[in-house]
């Protein structure tokens, strides 16, 4: 079981659905394979990590219905409400150039390409056409290459070209 380096969620169990032990899932992750029946799956249950087999699984509505073995009523299903589904960060998949992770975007500092400091990221808002990152600032900042310019995520630094009033004067 994985176990060394920080949980990642990839899933949160909003409750049961039905009474012969399934559970609605809502994925936080762009793996949606994660989920399939036959894999494994890590909970983040009070007493500790534990692993399930996922017997069934398909999508419904904006998330999924899974059946693990060994949860067969709905009181184990309501059992498992809020809890999250985790992986450990040894477990993250390969992105292609230029992606990140949401967590890894989260704490970067912000400047300009001319040094001026624009606060730090704060939280990522998903929709649309393209990302945003919010900064402690205030700052919107659409994820266009035409904007973000550079993220160095060893020096935990976001470069950024501003358009047109995107900064107060």
């Amino acid at each position: 079981m994985p176990g060394v380096g920080r949980e990642i969620v990839t899933g949160r169990i909003v409750g049961p659905f039905g009474i012969r032990g399934e559970v609605k899932v809502v994925p936080t992750t762009d793996f949606p394979d994660r989920f399939a029946a036959g894999a494994e799956v890590t909970l983040s249950l009070a007493e500790g990590r534990k692993t399930f087999r996922i017997q069934r699984s398909r999508f419904h509505r904006t998330g999924f219905l899974l059946k693990f073995e060994g949860v067969e009523t709905r009181d184990d299903a309501e059992r498992l409400r809020n809890v999250n589904i985790v992986i450990d960060e040894t477990e993250l998949r390969e992105l292609g150039p230029d992606q990140f992770y949401i967590f890894e975007i989260v704490g970067l500092r912000v400047v300009t390409e001319d040094g001026r400091e624009q606060g730090i990221v704060t939280e990522v808002l998903q929709g649309g056409a393209n990302d945003v990152y919010v900064t402690s600032t205030g700052l919107c900042i659409p994820a266009l290459k035409t904007v973000v310019v550079r993220v160095d995520l060893e020096r935990r630094l976001m470069t950024i070209r501003p358009m047109p009033g995107m900064l107060p004067e």
